[in-house]
């Protein structure tokens, strides 16, 4: 569906009018961009049922934000950030919960460990890992061991990521060095 010129140069009279509390503009505003939204979303989303998520997602999230518009300032450009930035979002979203299914012929064949390599090998990690301070090894656990995000990690140890980054290359840094010294020996 195509922009119609002279509703398009309505929306930043309509957003200042909602952001004063005028509810029948805000109607106005919102029903004139879902059809804009969806065609915005369609060209970056190829799964309609996705589509109809990340619409509803730039709605709630031009409600959440409708306060930051400037209505000096062109609207199409601050619709179509937000519009972007809840494509990919769930892009991402949608990429990190995806289960691949992998026909089981395809499948490399499982190399066997004799169970007394493995639990020497567990207790080898082990062994380097209680060497590390706490928080490194809580660290090195919960990105590498039980494969959280950066940001996950952060706030599961109520940490900034920059701290997180900060720990995880100390702790890498020496299990790299405590690695060296093992292998001397």
């Amino acid at each position: 569906m195509e922009m119609n010129d002279s509703a398009r140069e309505s929306w930043p009279a309509l957003m200042e009018q909602a952001q004063a509390g005028d509810r029948p503009a805000y109607t106005r505003l919102l029903k004139a961009l879902v059809p804009v939204i969806r065609s915005q979303v369609r060209r970056q989303v190829a799964d309609d049922v996705l589509t109809e998520d990340v619409v509803q997602d730039v709605l709630l999230t031009v409600h959440r934000v409708r306060h930051t518009y400037d209505p000096a300032f062109p609207f199409l450009p601050w619709l179509m950030a937000i519009i972007s930035a809840r494509a990919i979002d769930a892009l991402r979203r949608r990429g990190r919960y995806q289960q691949w299914e992998i026909p089981e012929e395809t499948l490399p064949e499982p190399v066997s460990q004799p169970n007394m390599q493995r639990a020497e090998s567990q207790q080898e990690l082990e062994g380097y890992l209680s060497q590390l301070p706490l928080r490194q090894r809580e660290i090195v656990e919960h990105v590498h061991l039980r494969e959280m995000s950066l940001t996950e990690a952060a706030a599961h140890n109520h940490l900034t990521v920059a701290a997180v980054k900060s720990l995880l290359h100390r702790a890498l840094k020496n299990l790299r060095r405590f690695g060296a010294n093992h292998d001397r020996s």
